[in-house]
């Protein structure tokens, strides 16, 4: 294929270890995003940070804890950068959709470079606010275009799979983040600004490479499709599915009718997507709804508190300042192992039901770690000192077991979810949709956070308990199963007027019945995929299985 560069990994591997090379590329920009996110936790509790530099605290004579003096200081810091990627992914999602999904991680890796060399530099509050928004700008160009291209290379059957691992990427950039933070902590006592400002320009690490290597990876075949340049998708989705069982001309099909179909759609903007101005049949603007929400229902389920503030909350448990600190790290880790879970469960039971089991046990955890916290500092005021370990200990058992749930559950489904439901034409804009509404989420917590913590301490907890059951109900009446459905599909998914699933996934059957020969090419795919040529009962297809778990 000469319009593709000889240098392309694509000419050098196919099939799985295709796929394999080009998750490790989306799994490095996810490691960054995790590494972004855990690393304020850490610059946080540096006393050269929040005393000398940013000013909005001081360090406690006797124990050593930070005393935030200025809570809305501290949390406007963290938030701004949520700020950053709303602004970040809107324009990575336009820039997507027109300039494709290569030319967009670059410009992400390279906005965020910029962004962190500004962080590591700073000398005020005022300067890191800013360094802190144009970071966060970077951040939200990959965040709206990496998932897209994971789900647009990945194979129906395992999308879920390949977005799984590059979370666990993601956790394990937390990880880095939070054990390079506790060790630099030991310089100097937190005294120099060495403590905090490495941890910042280490990430520049990963971005640079980034952005040297994701010029020789293939575009997204759905996207060459749809701006015309059709040899080199029909080569790619050769290269990715083998050529042997005629799986990538299959599939390749399937891509060209929908590219047929959606070329007379209107043109969409931001605007009509949220207020589904010329959608017609496919209720964009209700899907632009249910991504926004999910992503910040994902927040309210606790993780933006419990991952920048767990320190704070073992602190509440009566753990000491450096105990907390490591205890906080281990948590970190087992978070990390955690998202393996999902790995080999996300496309067996299915998105909604990953949603169900997690949110019930979440909300279980936070609240009885907020009330282990209560009894255990009752229990030190009042001097009885074995019963406040034991329940300061019963604490941090439960916001490890909420993290580890989290990272098996929530962590994944609301960042896949918005890159399989949107149609083709406006795929990256609609992902876009989700990353401006964890943006959303993400940046009201990380601000009300410390302002909710010095207000009604474990308390907080419950606030996030309490959200988990309304996440499980939403999830329940109106998000219709993807997995094991091909992206091709979702149109049909979403086609009733109703919001609610069961009359989704009615309609959605009552489509498949009037167009079989959708149900025979899927079926013949799939037959091809596993290398059978026995034909399948439609009331055994995998393609309704999930949602039928999930249904009323």
């Amino acid at each position: 294929m000469e319009k593709i560069s000889k240098w392309n990994v694509v000419h050098r591997y196919q099939e799985k270890k295709l796929l394999w090379v080009i998750n490790g590329l989306a799994g490095l920009s996810i490691f960054f995003f995790g590494y972004d996110q855990g690393m304020m936790g850490g610059v946080n509790n540096s006393p050269n940070y929040y005393h000398d530099t940013m000013k909005f605290g001081y360090s406690d004579p006797q124990s050593g804890s930070p005393v935030i003096t200025d809570s809305l200081l501290q949390g406007g810091i963290v938030s701004v950068y949520y700020l950053g990627t709303l602004v970040g992914c809107l324009v990575g999602g336009w820039f997507g959709d027109k300039y494709g999904r290569i030319k967009s991680i670059a410009l992400g890796a390279a906005w965020a470079v910029f962004g962190a060399c500004l962080q590591c530099s700073a000398q005020n509050a005022t300067w890191m606010i800013f360094a802190r928004l144009i970071n966060g700008w970077g951040t939200g160009i990959l965040n709206a275009i990496v998932p897209v291209y994971a789900t647009e290379t990945a194979e129906y059957t395992s999308r879920g799979q390949f977005i799984a691992l590059e979370f666990t990427l993601n956790i394990f950039g937390v990880v880095v983040a939070y054990w390079l933070e506790y060790g630099c902590s030991f310089y100097m006592d937190g005294a120099s600004s060495f403590s905090w400002r490495f941890p910042i320009a280490f990430q520049i690490i990963p971005l640079l490479f980034l952005l040297a290597i994701v010029w020789f990876f293939p575009e997204s075949p759905r996207w060459l499709a749809k701006v015309g340049r059709e040899d080199e998708a029909r080569y790619i989705l050769g290269r990715l599915r083998g050529e042997e069982n005629g799986v990538a001309q299959a599939e390749y099909d399937d891509v060209m009718a929908v590219v047929q179909l959606e070329h007379n759609a209107t043109q969409q903007t931001y605007l009509h997507m949220l207020f589904g101005v010329g959608e017609g049949k496919l209720h964009i603007a209700r899907r632009v709804q249910l991504v926004i929400w999910l992503q910040i229902i994902q927040e309210w389920v606790g993780i933006a508190g419990v991952t920048v503030y767990a320190p704070t909350i073992f602190r509440i448990a009566g753990i000491s300042n450096k105990d907390s600190q490591w205890i906080s790290g281990l948590n970190d880790i087992t978070y990390m192992f955690a998202t393996l879970i999902c790995v080999f469960t996300l496309d067996r039971i299915g998105r909604r039901w990953t949603l169900y089991w997690g949110a019930v046990a979440q909300g279980i955890a936070l609240f009885l770690a907020g009330g282990l916290s209560r009894v255990g500092q009752d229990a030190r005021d009042a001097g009885d000192l074995h019963k406040a370990t034991l329940a300061g200990n019963g604490a941090v058992f439960f916001v490890y077991a909420y993290t580890f749930v989290f990272g098996a559950t929530w962590l994944t489904v609301p960042w896949i979810y918005p890159a399989e439901i949107f149609p083709l034409h406006v795929r990256a804009k609609g992902n876009a949709w989700g990353v401006f509404g964890w943006s959303i989420g993400n940046g009201w917590l990380t601000l009300l956070c410390p302002v909710m913590f010095n207000a009604i301490g474990e308390k907080t907890l419950y606030v996030f308990g309490a959200s988990n059951f309304i996440g499980l109900a939403m999830v329940w009446a109106f998000y219709p199963e993807s997995s094991q459905r091909t992206l091709e599909e979702m149109d049909m998914l979403f086609a009733s007027d109703s919001w609610f699933v069961w009359d989704a996934e009615a309609e959605f059957r009552r489509q498949i019945e009037a167009n079989p020969e959708l149900e025979h090419m899927k079926r013949g795919r799939r037959d091809i995929e596993h290398g059978s040529e026995k034909d399948q009962s439609p009331t055994t297809d995998s393609s309704t299985e999930p949602a039928e778990k999930g249904g009323v």
